[in-house]
């Protein structure tokens, strides 16, 4: 089981102060639109690497007028462990994190949780740029692999320097021999890892029966193709610094990748299809994701849901809630009434967020 027992969010967005007790039942969070309801989802997702389901700044999370900084904190049960969790920031610095009163990188989230996210601005997935996609498929890696965020950040680093030698038109091989070793390495574990991700998520969707329709994924590795083994990657970062100089930046590695879906049953491209396809899809591969960590890792991830009763049909509604139930995740789920999880019952807890003169409060049903 993977579940918070307690949530305690100081000066966080909205919220002045909360805390929360909870049992290991999915979440039912209902109040009026802007009282602070996703805010606490963005809460729970900073017990993972990264910067939350906004992406937002340290800084930006801080509640306003008084900009002091905030605070969460939360006690997380992790295959029959349990973890004191805290994670903060202090003037807008960069957010820190303690585990068990211990300092520790963000990476080290991932090895004791798992939370994948399904919020309203990702409805646009499929027909927006390749870089949502590549975060969305990257999410899903990191959920497997959670050595995968570290090689992402080292990648990225590398990159930044290379790119930066070609803006000032650096010609030395010297200055970019150790960078393009350490991308050509990092690079090729990436790719490696998106697709042992995919090939997870294609096992998971095949052996499952549900109400929402399966997705066939396929990772484009961008135009100019990605070399197989490091030596080749590496190779190729050399032989292609004359046109990476012209261009000023680094044209290949998985930062170009594309991720590629169809709507399996149909034949259709997902980004041909209607938005609540569109949507269905997307149900569908959370919950692929889940129903795969739950046999991989051990237990289903934290799930947050934003929204996404509203934009789904009684029918589709009462699936969701069912396989949710049936996995045994804590889900946290947003919604503007009650009515929207009807069908869950006894089986959720309910919060009430409410908001008066700029300070969210929540509170039993």
């Amino acid at each position: 089981m993977l579940s918070l027992s307690s949530l305690t969010l100081s000066h966080f967005r909205s919220h002045k102060i909360a805390r929360l007790s909870l049992d290991a039942r999915p979440v039912a969070i209902y109040g009026p639109n802007g009282a602070g309801k996703t805010n606490i989802l963005e809460a729970v997702s900073l017990f993972s690497p990264g910067r939350g389901l906004r992406r937002s700044s340290a800084e930006d999370m801080t509640r306003r007028p008084e900009a002091l900084g905030w605070k969460l904190s939360c006690v997380l049960h992790s295959l029959h462990q349990v973890h004191e969790v805290e994670t903060w920031s202090e003037n807008g610095n960069a957010r820190q994190v303690r585990i068990d009163d211990k300092s520790a990188a963000q990476t080290a989230l991932g090895r004791i949780a798992r939370v994948l996210w399904l919020i309203p601005s990702m409805d646009r997935l499929w027909i927006e740029g390749a870089e949502g996609r590549r975060r969305f498929l990257d999410r899903m890696t990191l959920s497997f692999i959670p050595d995968h965020a570290q090689l992402s950040l080292e990648y990225e680093k590398a990159m930044r320097e290379r790119n930066r030698l070609l803006k000032d038109m650096v010609r030395d091989a010297h200055w970019y021999a150790a960078l393009e070793t350490r991308m050509a390495e990092t690079g090729t574990a990436i790719h490696a890892n998106r697709l042992n991700a995919l090939a997870a998520l294609a096992e998971a969707q095949g052996d499952a029966q549900t109400a929402f329709p399966a997705a066939t994924l396929t990772l484009q590795p961008g135009e100019l193709g990605l070399p197989d083994t490091a030596e080749d990657f590496r190779d190729a970062l050399a032989d292609g610094r004359a046109r990476d100089l012209a261009a000023g930046r680094t044209l290949i590695g998985p930062h170009r990748a594309d991720l590629y879906g169809v709507y399996a049953a149909k034949d259709v491209p997902a980004k041909d299809c209607s938005t609540g396809e569109q949507k269905a899809l997307l149900v569908s591969l959370i919950l692929a994701n889940a129903r795969a960590l739950a046999r991989d890792f051990g237990a289903p991830p934290l799930l947050l849901l934003d929204e996404v009763a509203a934009h789904l049909d009684a029918d589709r509604r009462a699936a969701l809630y069912d396989e949710i139930c049936a996995l045994g995740a804590q889900a946290w789920m947003t919604g503007t009434e009650t009515q929207l999880f009807e069908h869950l019952g006894e089986r959720a807890q309910y919060l009430e967020v409410t908001e008066e003169d700029g300070a969210s409060t929540v509170s039993g049903p």
